[in-house]
């Protein structure tokens, strides 16, 4: 009896905790409009709490087998936004800006990739996605969280870390988008 009573409660949480990560990217933004050091190091620490959330709405979605079509739809936006977002404020800040060449390829690339992932789906095809992508991920939020912060601090160059990591990045956005796009051609191709 308790096993169904938790799995009622914990059927919304995953999409409680997306909801709150596309809730962060318009408080993301104002900080980042007013970048302050106090403001950027609140921006890095909200970053960091959202990109968490991701994971956490993920795992529980599969451990109480309650994943959905809403958190479906909504988890990979909320990803897309948060990154977008993060990713266009920098480029904006007067101080410690980053290249605004990098961040096109970079949002391109995503942008891209839901594409096909929709025509792929809409042709019965699933793509799989990569390792490659998922550690295109994790360094793109390490490199976000010291864009964000810039400064130095405890003798860390936060914005120096955060451009080698996003250039670490831009590496895996272009390397796992060719693959991607080389699985889907074939897959297409194969379906005549």
């Amino acid at each position: 009896m308790a096993a169904p009573a938790t799995t009622n409660r914990m059927q919304s949480v995953p999409n409680i905790l997306t909801v709150c990560r596309i809730f962060a990217v318009p408080v993301l933004v104002v900080l980042l409009s007013f970048p302050t050091p106090l403001n950027r190091a609140l921006a890095a620490f909200l970053f960091i709490v959202a990109s968490v959330t991701d994971y956490f709405d993920g795992y529980l979605a599969r451990r109480y087998n309650v994943i959905s079509s809403v958190g479906k739809l909504l988890d990979p936006m909320a990803d897309k936004l948060l990154v977008m977002a993060a990713l266009i404020m920098i480029v904006a800040c007067a101080e410690g800006s980053v290249p605004a060449w990098m961040v096109v390829i970079i949002l391109g690339r995503e942008i891209m990739i839901t594409s096909l992932r929709g025509v792929a789906s809409a042709q019965g095809v699933v793509i799989e996605a990569e390792e490659l992508g998922k550690y295109k991920t994790i360094l793109q939020i390490y490199a976000i969280t010291g864009l964000c912060m810039h400064h130095t601090y405890f003798h860390i160059d936060f914005h120096f870390g955060g451009m080698y990591l996003l250039w670490a990045s831009l590496i895996l956005s272009v390397w796992s988008g060719i693959d991607y796009l080389r699985k889907f051609w074939h897959a297409a191709v194969r379906q005549g």
